[in-house]
């Protein structure tokens, strides 16, 4: 027997929200300080991740923020041909300051202002809540660009992503503005069906993990919307058993390997790949949800 609609609207709802604006403020305001020791440098502050989608739940607490250098970019040529790539080779200055001067900063500069608890993560650095401030990761990253062109004459033409190093020297290149932008078009074309049925599936896999269902970091929250993102807008519907329902029947006979992430730049299910869903905890994912939705009684 499925979830009853009562337990699905009541899970489709977005969490805090009031909080994670006022959090994102806070330390927005704080990065952008003229005293900060790199501002002299050209840089964004955004909020990404499920807040900055609106697609949060009240069991995620972080509010993710991220500091983008723009004065410096890394970049990936493997898409030009080799005349192109010696015009790109011609053109090309190393930069006097690194992702690495940059970080070191913003991790400075937010212990200044927050404590010694500000600590850096594997990705992003962690500041602790306070008050009313929400806990936030704050990833310091770097303009990456993926070039596809690069002329005699006119502008080159490129994928705009961002970079960062993980503690461990992985590089990653991130495609988040792609990612919000095609999340909301989607939105828009499902009649506004698309974020809440994210939200009620994140809703149903933390139930999933308390119920033993499935194990915890299984199945991300930027892999869940990642997933949705594939299924056809005609399978939002009205209802959301319906439409969950729909998204269950339509993941399990679709061809997987053909499946995108949302930001469109990268396949979502891969193996050995630090920027997609690897095959078998997609498989665990796909098939609990439909194993917890047929037996469940609520």
């Amino acid at each position: 027997m499925a979830i009853s609609e009562d337990q699905l609207e009541t899970w489709s709802h977005q969490g805090s929200v009031q909080q994670s604006a006022a959090t994102y403020q806070t330390i927005k305001i704080i990065l952008e300080s003229s005293q900060a020791p790199y501002a002299n440098r050209n840089f964004k502050v955004f909020l990404q991740g499920s807040y900055g989608n609106d697609t949060n739940v009240w069991a995620e607490s972080d509010v993710d923020v991220a500091i983008c250098l723009t004065s410096v970019y890394y970049s990936d040529t493997d898409g030009l041909n080799p005349e192109e790539k010696s015009r790109y080779d011609a053109n090309w200055s190393a930069a006097n300051y690194s992702f690495e001067d940059f970080k070191a900063e913003v991790l400075a500069w937010l212990r200044a202002n927050f404590g010694n608890s500000v600590a850096p993560g594997k990705k992003a650095i962690k500041v602790p809540g306070g008050n009313s401030r929400r806990d936030a990761d704050i990833l310091a990253c770097v303009q990456h660009r993926d070039y596809h062109s690069y002329p005699a004459s006119g502008r080159p033409s490129y994928h705009e992503g961002i970079c960062f190093w993980t503690s461990e020297g992985d590089k990653i290149v991130n495609y988040p503005h792609q990612h919000l932008s095609n999340c909301t078009s989607m939105h828009k074309a499902t009649n506004a069906k698309f974020k809440p049925n994210i939200r009620v599936l994140k809703n149903m896999r933390r139930s999933m993990i308390n119920d033993g269902f499935i194990g915890e970091g299984v199945a991300p929250s930027y892999f869940i919307e990642g997933m949705l993102y594939n299924v056809p807008n005609e399978h939002f519907v009205l209802t959301h058993q319906q439409t969950i329902e729909n998204v269950l029947s339509w993941l399990e006979s679709c061809h997987v390997p053909d499946l995108l992430c949302a930001n469109e730049r990268y396949y979502l299910v891969r193996d050995g790949s630090n920027v997609c869903w690897n095959g078998s905890d997609f498989r665990t994912t796909l098939t609990s949800m439909v194993r917890y939705w047929n037996s469940s009684d609520r």
